[in-house]
């Protein structure tokens, strides 16, 4: 990792996202983009998790997760809170967790 910015946010997608494999997209393009961090279905129906990476591609991976997702997922808004700037990266890996 460069000594560009680290970033870590939350993130939370509302929509038809349960059920259309929006946990394994998000994880391939977490991934994709060098990033890490979780991804988790929650009980209102909603995935969330948490980014953390450089900070533009942080940035990238919210606009996918606003705008693109899975093929079959309809996101309808994703809400981001507590970014931050971190030193280190709390998490080795993408991964997906199951509840």
């Amino acid at each position: 990792m460069s000594n560009e910015d680290l970033v870590s946010v939350d993130y939370e997608v509302f929509g038809t996202v349960q059920g259309v494999f929006f946990r394994k997209y998000t994880q391939a393009e977490g991934k994709k983009l060098g990033l890490v961090g979780w991804v988790q279905n929650t009980e209102a129906g909603t995935v969330q998790g948490q980014l953390q990476g450089p900070s533009n591609k942080v940035k990238e991976m919210q606009q996918w997760l606003k705008s693109t997702g899975s093929p079959k997922s309809r996101i309808i808004k994703a809400e981001f809170k507590n970014e931050k700037k971190v030193e280190s990266l709390d998490h080795s890996t993408f991964k997906i967790v199951r509840s």
